[in-house]
């Protein structure tokens, strides 16, 4: 499981720090001289000095006394980036209550705070336009001085707990109310304890974004419109009848409900709230809209077309979709699950019915900020929008927004509300016009898709390398894992070796630690915490709790935590790291686009799909494929990191005496190799009977003594070389259509797949009826045509129907005149 408690208990003698507040002022004041160097007022993450106010120095025992006072822990950490959350600071006590408390966000955004009867610090999140992690300060002197700093984490709203919001009851009736017989009233519910007060305002909020589309006044805007209600009780529940919006507020299309305490002014930012979810305000819109919802729409939607074509093409810019589901989810570098359309949360996919997952590219496209969205059905196949509504759509606005955020296309949730969402409420839900909406929304067909390439180290620790090469390197230190000057990309690891279970160490090693950052981002570090089976997160060096959001935006990155222990780190560049545990030690998964080819070094080798080269030093000498383990041991320590360079942490004298001031590569350590070992024959049943053919279980049996590491390295091994098959290259021929006038059967592109052709009624085939995908990449047969008059099949049926009718009448006359020339001879005899 995650760690989630920084574990890290502070000595820290409060006393002294509470005689010194009294001493300086009655009530209220400012704390300690701004910058002393004996505090951290004004210094949090500052080493330097008598004391210390970094993260490390918890462990190390080297803070200063008032660190926690200054350098904030707060609780709630996350919330909607809508505002409204009313969060606390863990550790900071005021001596009397003030109305002189204000919280500034980013240097710029000041909300009101207040101390409550016990003595603790509160603030308020304000109304943002981005998500992530927002650096703030706190004034307990009314705004005179900002000694004390914290970071707020701002969530996309749609990944907050339902419990942080106000619910629209049966939210698709809020959405439809106006059309097609949806009327009557419309209820709200919220939990009254996140917001304890005697009455409550109802009000509704509008999103737009104004100027000019992709140029510098284009500017995004949350407007307080109307209440709904005011002075209501706080009974969690809210029902009306929604009456048309006064014309001068019915230009808002997309916004949310925001619940306030009524002691607030309607309309005041920044206090505490529940917002509802953003949604399409069809109770909200005009009569004309409610006299005629489909001509209505139509317009809006042949207007929003119309825009659309004036607007520049952001679709060539966006990666291609992986062709398969199973690509898709092993892609977790470049693309990430859909909440919207989530396999393993049970597939809702209200957007892409048929469908059982998506994904959406990861990072935003790099000029327009759009984004991809790919979507498959049970079978693993690519659902097209030129195929159906439920298709692949993607995106002008990213949802998930993009750095720097805050203005259009950038904002997250809401730009993609504006130029996705509610245009396909116009198009698809309130107006018959779909097709217009996916001919400017096509799917990615994946003919230029590539996978990414992947490596992994695991177990004692054994090494594949992007070109598929093994080897094993079990040194104790600290070294370079991967790095690419194309971006700048540097992953370092961490090796200790491993205990007996009578508490003995090892011949062998595993990771403990793996730290990455590419550029300037920030450093992300996942290593096993001081219990066995524990995962901790670090950033910049401090310890990560994910009790509430298992989702960051970081710079430069986002980090996941998922199930079953396992982190993702998603980098710029497109490169992935999967870090997992398997056994008593880390697991790596590195993913990289295939624009890293030629540029990677270090321990998982050099991709140039060559894997003779993989065994390179740092000075460019080239080691045999065939090397010894030996040999292979001083491959490894080569790649020792550099005392000035190394991106891990040392926040405990351990760390500090082992890893900072030792050696990074200890040479005194003397493992097991491969090839100086041999199994008993006791060891070798069990070892045959749990390993098989796997070298590296066997491996770690021997070393460890252990049948539970050997089967933690299978699996792991296991893990790698399915993701490895996942991952294969995909042969597609590209979206093939149906003839004009005709349709056909198949909807399956890749290699092998085969479409079959008709023609409509009074129609005929001009062309091969089927067509199928072959290995290069090209259909065997293009699209057949339809033309006008009946098909040969018809027209032959018609012939030898006729011919048939003509026999049948012949023969009937035949066998009456047969029979009519005897009756007239006995007639006329006398």
């Amino acid at each position: 499981m995650l760690a989630v408690d920084t574990g890290r208990t502070m000595k820290l003698h409060l006393l002294p720090w509470t005689l010194l507040l009294l001493a300086t002022a009655p009530g209220p004041g400012p704390g300690p001289t701004a910058g002393a160097q004996e505090s951290c007022s004004m210094r949090c993450g500052n080493q330097d000095g008598p004391c210390s106010c970094h993260p490390t120095c918890s462990g190390l025992g080297t803070c200063c006394v008032d660190f926690q006072n200054f350098c904030l822990q707060i609780s709630p950490y996350s919330g909607s980036m809508m505002g409204g959350k009313d969060f606390v600071v863990q550790h900071l006590r005021w001596l009397s209550t003030t109305d002189g408390v204000i919280c500034r966000f980013k240097e710029s955004i000041q909300t009101l705070g207040h101390v409550d009867y016990s003595g603790q610090v509160h603030c308020v999140s304000p109304l943002l336009y981005e998500s992530g992690r927002i650096p703030f300060t706190i004034s307990l002197d009314n705004g005179r001085s900002f000694p004390y700093a914290g970071t707020w984490l701002a969530v996309h709203p749609n990944k907050v707990s339902e419990m942080e919001k106000s619910q629209l009851v049966n939210e698709t009736r809020w959405q439809y109310y106006g059309t097609s017989d949806t009327v009557g009233n419309l209820s709200l519910t919220w939990n009254t304890s996140v917001l304890p007060t005697q009455a409550v305002t109802i009000e509704l909020w509008g999103y737009e974004e104004i100027g000019r589309p992709y140029s510098e006044n284009w500017t995004a805007k949350w407007s307080y419109l109307y209440p709904l209600a005011t002075n209501v009780p706080n009974s969690g529940f809210f029902t009306f009848t929604p009456n048309p919006a006064p014309l001068n507020y019915q230009k808002w299309r997309v916004g949310a409900l925001r619940v306030i305490d009524s002691k607030n002014y309607a309309g005041e930012k920044d206090v505490q709230a529940l917002w509802t979810n953003d949604h399409a305000l069809a109770w909200h819109l005009g009569d004309d809209f409610r006299a005629d919802p489909v001509g209505w729409a139509r317009t809006q939607c042949l207007a929003w077309e119309e825009l659309e074509d004036q607007l520049p093409d952001f679709l060539e810019e966006l990666p291609d979709c992986p062709c398969t589901l199973a690509q898709a989810r092993a892609d977790s570098g470049r693309f990430h699950t859909d909440y919207g359309c989530d396999m393993e949360q049970g597939s809702v996919c209200t957007y892409h019915p048929g469908a059982v997952h998506c994904v959406r590219s990861v990072q935003a496209s790099p000029r327009y900020a759009s984004g991809q969205q790919c979507c498959y059905t049970a079978d693993g196949t690519q659902i097209l929008t030129a195929d159906s509504t439920s298709g692949s759509t993607p995106d002008r606005g990213h949802d998930w927004g993009a750095p720097p955020f805050r203005t259009p296309p950038r904002v997250p949730g809401m730009s993609h509300w504006l130029y996705d969402v509610i245009s396909f409420y116009y198009c698809c839900l309130w107006a018959p016009e779909c097709s217009r909406y996916m001919q400017r929304r096509r799917s990615s067909d994946c003919r230029n898709y590539q996978p990414p390439r992947l490596a992994s180290a695991f177990g004692d620790p054994h090494f594949v390398t992007f070109d598929g090469t093994n080897f094993t390197f079990n040194g104790r230190g600290e070294y370079v894992l991967l790095e690419a000057a194309l971006s700048d990309l540097r992953v370092h690891v961490r090796a200790q070796p491993g205990t007996t279970s009578s508490g003995t160490q090892t011949l062998g090693t595993g990771l403990t630690a793996v730290a990455v950052q590419e550029g300037n981002s920030d450093v992300v570090e996942v290593r096993l915490a001081d219990r066995a089976g524990v995962l901790q997160v670090l950033l910049n060096q401090e310890v990560l709790t994910f009790t509430e959001q298992s989702w960051m935006d970081l710079k430069g990155m986002f980090l996941s935590v998922g199930a079953g222990n396992r982190v993702s780190v998603m980098l710029a560049s497109g490169a992935g790291l999967e870090v997992s545990i398997q056994g008593p030690f880390l697991s790596v998964a590195v993913l990289l686009p295939e624009k890293f080819l030629t540029h990677t070094h270090g321990l998982l080798g050099t991709l140039n799909d060559n894997p003779t080269d993989d065994f390179t030093l740092r000075s460019g000498e080239v080691l045999s494929s065939s090397a010894s383990s030996q040999e292979l041991f001083q491959f490894g320590a080569d790649w020792a990191v550099h005392n000035t360079s190394s991106l891990l942490t040392y926040d405990s004298s351990f760390l500090v005496h082992n890893f900072l001031y030792g050696s990074k590569h200890d040479s005194t350590f003397k493992p097991l190799f491969p090839d100086e070992s041999t199994l008993s024959p006791s060891q070798a049943q069990e070892v045959a009977e749990l390993c098989g053919d796997d070298h590296f279980c066997s491996f770690d049996v021997l070393a460890t003594g252990s049948l539970s590491m050997g089967n933690a390295t299978r699996v792991a091994h296991r893990l790698h070389q399915s993701r490895l098959q996942s991952l294969q290259p995909v042969v597609s021929c590209g979206w093939l259509g149906p003839p004009t006038n005709g349709h056909k059967e198949g909807t399956r592109y890749l290699v092998g797949s085969t479409i079959s052709f008709h023609c409509d009624n009074s129609y005929s085939l001009v062309g091969a009826e089927t067509s199928t995908c072959q290995a290069d990449g090209t259909w065997s047969m293009p699209t057949p045509k339809c033309q006008p008059g009946r098909s040969h099949r018809v027209l032959l049926s018609i012939v030898f129907g006729g011919l048939a009718v003509v026999a049948v009448v012949a023969l009937v006359y035949m066998l009456l005149c047969r029979r009519k020339g005897p009756m007239h001879i006995w007639h006329s005899q006398p």
